[in-house]
């Protein structure tokens, strides 16, 4: 290929990535002038023409997220979220260290099957209420539900659109997931509950107060519908009971996430408005520019240089590779946020193909990565972003320095875990 289709495509990435960083647009538009860009250079040049680019867009992923958005947002009005971190803060009986646990296993449970950020959403405003309530410090509270909720989010398939796209793109089960990054994201877990409880408790150390408030709380009066909460429950265990034998059924997971939006809406009847309005229909649009774009770098063959010039640095070494991508994933996704940084790593991937290197482990280390990453900076994942936004309603918000305090060494620490279950894993067989 001449060297115009590599520059026109490069010079295309370099200034969407730009705008969409600048802040000058919403970050959907700026995906999808870069798309438009791509389109326009690929169709003048020849190496990218509008049925591949058609193709780059990932509708299983699309339709994955659209349904489980539905699902989740028609959830959310029910109060479910509610109702788990009144029980979660009623369970520690005024016990701070209690609580910061309970309510970080709460979150983490939750994102690992449900939206990171609706999670957040909904959680967060109770824990400012409730700390406010026992006068504890409720930074910490919520730094521990933001990381709890990426990490969770990295344990599953559906816990986080990183996941959606790779798993995607890789061909990897819903099991595979659970049998891959469920056990790395607990001892993650584990790990970041333990460096943020000392500080926490430091902090607490005076105890709560106002702990009969609390303990009065009735948790089923967060609860708006009964019936409809019911119903969701009963189609949630559905979908995941068929995401775990989806292979078996020849079912794609968004198959599954559209049959499930399909039952409630057909059982429950909500109004469209209702039905529609947990559906994140700028994320939407902006990962299908996004797949456009790099799809267009793919094409020109930019994407395939820089995965044999990574193969190269690594020595041609799986592990190297594999541990490389963890690390640059997780670098990447303090600066650029999770999703953008998937997006690219896949394309880098697919650049591999055929080298001879096996794939598997590679997707393992880009899912790791960029999910434990995540937790480095505020711009890591959307979720980190809504959090610092939600908790200025709070006495003493939580700022961008306490975050990066505790945040990089959390990060680092998360990752230097994955990183050693990873080697162990491709030498035993397991993560290969």
């Amino acid at each position: 290929m001449s060297p115009a289709p590599l520059a026109a495509a490069l010079s295309i990435a370099a200034a969407a990535y730009a705008l969409l960083f600048s802040g000058y647009v919403h970050r959907a538009l700026a995906a999808l002038a870069g798309a438009t860009a791509m389109l326009l250079a690929g169709s003048a040049l020849g190496f990218y023409p509008l049925p591949q680019a058609v193709a780059a867009i990932d509708a299983d992923t699309l339709w994955l997220l659209f349904g489980m958005m539905a699902l989740v947002g028609l959830l959310k009005e029910t109060g479910f979220f509610q109702y788990l971190a009144i029980q979660a803060a009623k369970l520690a009986r005024g016990n701070p260290t209690v609580l910061f646990l309970s309510l970080g296993t709460v979150t983490a449970l939750a994102s690992m099957f449900l939206d990171n950020v609706t999670t957040l959403l909904t959680v967060v405003p109770v824990t400012i209420s409730v700390a406010e309530v026992l006068a504890l410090p409720v930074a910490p509270l919520l730094l521990m539900e933001a990381m709890a909720a990426n990490i969770g989010g990295t344990a599953t398939l559906v816990g986080d659109p990183p996941n959606i796209l790779i798993g995607s793109a890789a061909g990897l089960s819903f099991n595979a997931f659970l049998s891959h990054t469920l056990p790395v994201s607990l001892l993650a877990l584990g790990g970041t509950m333990a460096v943020l409880l000392l500080p926490f408790r430091r902090l607490a150390r005076a105890g709560a107060r106002n702990v009969e408030e609390v303990m009065g709380m009735d948790a089923r009066r967060a609860l708006a519908n009964p019936g409809a909460l019911r119903v969701l429950l009963a189609t949630l265990g559905l979908v995941f009971v068929l995401f775990f034998v989806h292979g078996a059924l020849g079912l794609s997971p968004g198959t599954i996430a559209l049959l499930g939006a399909a039952l409630c809406a057909l059982v429950l009847r909500p109004p469209i408005e209702a039905f529609l309005r947990g559906v994140e229909w700028d994320l939407l649009i902006f990962l299908a520019a996004l797949l456009v774009l790099t799809g267009g770098l793919e094409a020109s063959g930019a994407l395939g240089a820089l995965g044999r010039w990574t193969l190269g640095l690594a020595g041609g070494s799986t592990l190297g590779l594999a541990l490389l991508l963890l690390w640059a994933g997780a670098l990447l996704s303090w600066a650029l946020s999770a999703i953008p940084t998937t997006v690219t790593l896949i394309g880098l991937v697919r650049g591999l193909g055929g080298t001879g290197v096996p794939l598997t482990p590679l997707w393992w280390g880009v899912a790791l990565g960029v999910g434990l990453g995540a937790n480095g900076t505020p711009l890591g994942s959307a979720s980190n972003m809504v959090l610092l936004s939600i908790s200025e309603r709070a006495d003493r918000p939580l700022g961008t320095g306490e975050w990066l305090r505790s945040g990089v060494p959390v990060a680092v620490l998360s990752c230097g875990i994955a990183s050693l279950l990873l080697w162990l894993g491709i030498a035993t067989g397991w993560f290969l």
